[in-house]
Formats: structure tokens, sequence, C-alpha cells
């Protein structure tokens, strides 16, 4: 099988990013891009990231999760603790976050180191989900092998009848990690592939240093 891209073409002209302009605190630039992108752009799901991590068996593996809080500290998402991904956060919780929101030619790159966040944060949130989504965390196993579909469908049922009417505890195996950002990048697309790149790194004392990189 063959497919030639060669000839695939997009010129990026819908920004600028110039580092008069950028604030001292990438978080601060993050929620201005996320909430521009969020008004004005017609994206499936603004919070949509990937995260990579580094897999138990030496591989990096990506993956889609939707961000669902972030503050001055970090990105919040949530996950099963015995998935995949949650077995290689256990083991090197040095992670990677990426934001790719195509119809504002915007790119965020995250480097950080993934932490649990307390259990009653979880609680909190777990208990806020629709009991559908409650029940599917019950259910899955995520990342284990299983026979076939109708194995996840009878396992909701059995739990839609044991929990009718009851409230659905939070799994233990299942809760928040937050990314602490130690590096930021900002990648606007402009014409001629001259894209603006602005990277934050975090220093010794808290403070970011800020630099433009070559496109």
């Amino acid at each position: 099988m063959e497919n030639d891209l060669s000839n695939y073409r997009k010129s990026y002209e819908k920004g600028e990013l110039l580092l008069n302009n950028v604030p001292e605190n990438p978080m601060e630039l993050f929620q201005k891009w996320f909430f521009e992108v969020d008004n004005y752009f017609t994206e499936d799901e603004t919070n949509a990231m990937t995260i990579s991590t580094i897999g138990l068996d030496g591989y990096p593996k990506n993956r889609v999760v939707l961000l669902k809080k972030y503050t001055y500290e970090g990105f919040i998402f949530y996950t099963n603790y015995l998935s995949e991904k949650g077995k290689a956060i256990e083991q090197n919780p040095n992670v990677c976050l990426s934001f790719f929101w195509h119809g504002a030619e915007r790119q965020i790159i995250i480097k950080g180191k993934a932490e649990k966040i307390a259990e009653n944060l979880s609680d909190g949130y777990f208990e806020s989900r629709p009991r559908g989504s409650q029940l599917g965390a019950l259910v899955s196993n995520q990342s284990e092998e299983i026979e076939n579909r109708q194995y996840l469908e009878q396992k909701l049922s059995d739990l839609e009848k044991e929990f009718q009417g009851k409230e659905i505890p939070r799994p233990k195996s299942w809760g928040g990690y937050i990314v602490k950002p130690v590096e930021v990048e900002f990648w606007q697309g402009r014409p001629n592939r001259l894209h603006d790149r602005i990277r934050y790194k975090l220093q010794p004392d808290y403070n970011w240093v800020i630099h433009r990189l070559s496109p």
C-alpha cells in the first residue's frame, strides 16, 4: 500500500504570537487561548488532549483524554489507576500533554509530572458524573483483555440492578491526576511555515523563563 501525501498544503494565517504580548505565567496564556478556541472556533471538544506516557514495555504511547480542570498548579484529568496509562505513570510520572486546535491553528505542548489528586477531590468529581458514567467506571477494568462486548453489557446490566435506587461508590482504582507543568510551549501557525513558537521553562525559584523558538 502506498499513498503519497507530499502535496498536502495549508497556509496558516489566523493569528500571531509575539514575545512582547505574552504573560509571565503560561497558565494565563493557556486560559486565554482555551477561552478563545471554545468561544470562537468550532472544535468538537476543546478540552480533548493527548497524554503521552512511557509504558512498562519501554515504548511511548499517546492517547486522548479529557481535561476536567486546570489551575495555576496544573492540569487535572481522571482515569483508572490500574489502566495501562495508570501503571505507566506509577512507574514514570514524567508525561507530556498536547492540545491541537486546528480551527485556530494553535498547538500547546506541556511537559510535566503527574501525581494523584486527593481522594476527596476524586470523590467530588465522581459524584458529579452521570450515573451511566459512574457505572461505566465500575464495569471497565480498563486496558484488560476481554472476550467480547457482551461481557461489558451484561456486567453493566447486573450493576444497574445492584445499585438501583442506591448511591454508586467511586472505585478506589479510579480517580484523578494532576499534571504539574515544568515546560509549556505555545505554537501559532503562520504563513510560509514561519510559525510562532514561545516556550516557558520553570526555574528552581518557580519563576518562568520565556524564549522564542525557531519554527
